[in-house]
């Protein structure tokens, strides 16, 4: 990215003012480049526990597989999934905080008397599994996040802030040289008139 700038003392100011504001920027920007990295991490570590505690009790209720042909089907259903937002380093993120269930009524009396125990336990498992989505989610906001303050650090550091003090250097020794030009002519024109005084003498 070519810095655009003027050979003056005004775009030499603004030059200052822009390298100054990223220089001060910068540390910022890194505190929450790893603060976005640890809490990506933390949010795919839950998901991938949530996983693992939906298989492990997929599979601690394989001993109820052949019950399960009796269950109506339909009888249990999601009918809401309340969030809320979470700010995470910066970053609005979903939070679960309610799985609502919709419980078509059923009779105790003429269904088998594990039918209740059977519902909290599809209960149990789609509040595992919808919790473990809400926490990929988070994972992947927090991820995009993370990738654009990367490319800012990035841009800054390898880019913008060279790019501003190179363009500062430059204005400076055309300023002294322009001052250095300044003075040799000054000094050249003063001893033409030195000559020209001792020539009328």
């Amino acid at each position: 990215m070519a810095i655009k700038f003027q050979y003056n003392k005004t775009s030499l100011n603004e030059l200052g003012k822009q390298l100054k504001v990223r220089t001060n920027a910068l540390p910022t920007l890194k505190n929450k480049e790893s603060a976005l990295r640890v809490e990506v991490k933390r949010a795919k570590q839950k998901s991938d526990a949530l996983k693992e505690d939906l298989k492990a009790s997929l599979n601690s209720y394989d001993y109820l597989a052949s019950l399960w042909n009796e269950f109506e089907g339909g009888l249990i259903s999601v009918k809401d999934v309340i969030l809320y937002t979470e700010k995470v380093a910066g970053v609005k993120t979903p939070a679960l905080k309610e799985v609502i269930f919709d419980v078509k009524e059923f009779d105790i009396f003429k269904k088998p008397l594990w039918y209740p125990l059977g519902v909290e336990i599809l209960q149990h498992l789609a509040q595992i599994g919808i919790e473990s989505e809400v926490y990929l989610e988070k994972m992947r906001l927090l991820d995009t996040s993370r990738k654009r303050t990367t490319q800012k650090v990035n841009l800054y550091e390898k880019v913008q802030i060279p790019g501003y003090q190179e363009a500062i250097r430059k204005i400076k020794r055309y300023m002294e040289d322009e001052e250095n030009l300044s003075k040799a002519s000054q000094k050249i024109v003063k001893n033409r008139h030195q000559q020209e005084e001792e020539e009328e003498l």
